[in-house]
């Protein structure tokens, strides 16, 4: 089972919400996120380690969220600016070592990138620059807000352009929109008829058909 890489069309999108159900749905799938930022140590809830680390079953400790992600950076910005506050370089390669590492062990497993797609995460380099350095199938996960759908298809644009495989995309319903779920879906569909779309309701529990549509 190849790893997938699990990537969004930006910021708070519900990433981490996603791969934490798929992570409680599938036996033994194991989840790594390189590199985080806005992270404080000593007050690690909430954070996106702590609730990846949740969803596996196992304790939020000082050694579990550096084994789940080990660069860790306090300032809430885009990873390369948050490290540069720590004077800290952030190179695309350490972060294709960090991940080839993770992936060697054959578990099943998720890689969460951090912000959008089209994010900063090394210097010079986005989340689409490691998807195609690690060369790994993707889930793309968007929002229901209004301007989302021109989101999720720059974001498509972006990775089909580059020759990412795309497993399937997670519409997830964003939090107070007020455009409806299922009428977003069916717009997404008339430009994107071949890849497999998933609706993910608000609080959803049910990760079953997101997973099979994954391969999982």
């Amino acid at each position: 089972m190849s790893p997938l890489f699990v990537t969004a069309t930006g910021t708070d999108i519900g990433k981490t919400f996603v791969s934490a159900g798929l992570l409680r749905h599938v036996k033994g799938l194991r989840a790594f996120k390189p590199v985080v930022s806005g992270f404080n140590v000593d007050a690690p809830a909430g954070s996106d380690p702590a609730a990846l680390l949740d969803a596996m079953g196992e304790p939020v400790t000082r050694d579990t969220l550096r084994s789940i992600s080990p660069l860790q950076f306090k300032a809430a910005l885009a990873p390369t600016m948050a490290a540069r506050r720590e004077n800290y370089h952030l190179a695309l390669e350490e972060l294709t070592q960090l991940c080839r590492k993770e992936m060697a062990t054959g578990n099943p497993l998720l890689i969460e990138g951090a912000g959008g797609v089209m994010s900063p995460l090394a210097e010079g380099a986005t989340n689409l620059d490691l998807i195609r350095a690690l060369q790994l199938p993707c889930l793309l996960v968007c929002g229901t807000y209004l301007g989302a759908i021109s989101h999720t298809l720059t974001a498509l644009s972006a990775m089909q352009t580059q020759g990412i495989a795309i497993k399937a995309v997670a519409l997830n319903e964003s939090a107070g929109s007020s455009i409806d779920l299922e009428e977003t879906a069916q717009e997404l569909r008339q430009f994107m008829p071949t890849l497999p779309l998933a609706i993910i309701r608000r609080g959803a529990r049910d990760f079953a058909p997101l997973a099979r549509l994954c391969g999982f």
